[in-house]
């Protein structure tokens, strides 16, 4: 693992602690609206979609700007060894909860397919609550009153898509190797495949939304299945956009020259965060799509 301590021929100071920041008030006012805009979206409110899409460009603005102060900071040299090490237990802390929060989605998903649903099949349910439920998987719930859908099976595009993030992950390995050997051409190279890799794996899968939707019936509201598919395939995709956003500005700051072999821990981050998304998409194709 490399150092990433200072910039090369500057000193960092014994602790860089930043000054007062309007940016995470300014992080959770967009926020807001984005929570605001979805609640109106699921109520039917007509004004939903411009709050929501209100509230994205302005945390992506926040973000813009914020990134742009620490990449600043970074680059004059204030980040030494402790804040190296900062940013990879905070990272790190940052995966966890992530991997916390699929195992949620992953933990209804267990509970929904082995628990409640031989438990609404057996012997005392059907006589008397619901005859007519049958404990396969995927069902249309134990009242028969959600509309009939087919699941997606893993061919083709679940395939396509398996093959895609794992190349992505071959390819952001190589780009890395060649940080490290400092050919800046060759990292350049790979890592640009890299994002395009994952912009293809995103055009994909909302192409099987499409096709889900329209072809199969499959909604969110076609019951446990429906929601616990668009749950974890839909959070994995939105992963994957933060991932592929992480990705492009680190090759817009390979491109200006920013990394060193031994000083580019926001490569290292952001690559660690792209493995997490294509481990979570080898649990989610197994689990979601081929069982």
């Amino acid at each position: 693992m490399s150092a990433s301590h200072t910039a090369p021929g500057k000193e960092a100071p014994y602790y860089f602690v930043p000054g007062l920041s309007a940016h995470p008030v300014r992080g959770s006012i967009a926020l807001l609206l984005f929570g605001l805009g979805m609640v109106m979206l699921v109520n039917g409110v007509a004004a939903g979609k411009w709050v929501t899409l209100a509230g994205v460009l302005a945390f992506l603005v926040v973000l813009y700007f914020w990134f742009g102060d620490a990449i600043q900071e970074s680059e004059g040299g204030l980040y030494g060894r402790r804040i190296d090490i900062s940013y990879r237990w905070s990272m790190g802390w940052f995966i966890f909860s992530e991997v916390m929060f699929f195992a949620a989605f992953f933990g209804a998903l267990f509970y929904a397919r082995l628990v409640a649903t031989p438990e609404l099949g057996d012997l005392d349910h059907r006589l008397y609550l619901w005859p007519d439920f049958t404990a396969v998987w995927p069902h249309t719930g134990p009242a028969g009153i959600i509309e009939p859908f087919a699941s997606v099976g893993p061919f083709w595009l679940p395939t396509i898509n398996t093959a895609l993030l794992l190349t992505s992950g071959v390819t952001l390995t190589i780009a890395h190797h060649a940080l490290l050997a400092n050919h800046r051409s060759r990292t350049i190279f790979w890592m640009f495949l890299t994002v395009v890799l994952g912009a293809i794996f995103l055009g994909v899968q909302a192409y099987e939304y499409m096709h889900a939707y329209r072809d199969l019936n499959l909604k969110l509201s076609s019951g446990i299945f429906g929601s616990t598919f668009y749950m974890l395939t839909g959070f994995h995709g939105f992963h994957v956009l933060v991932g592929g956003l992480m990705l492009t500005v680190v090759l817009v700051r390979l491109i200006r020259g920013h990394f060193t072999p031994t000083h580019h821990f926001g490569f290292e981050g952001a690559a660690w965060y792209w493995h997490f998304v294509d481990v979570v998409w080898l649990g989610l194709y197994l689990l979601v799509y081929w069982t």
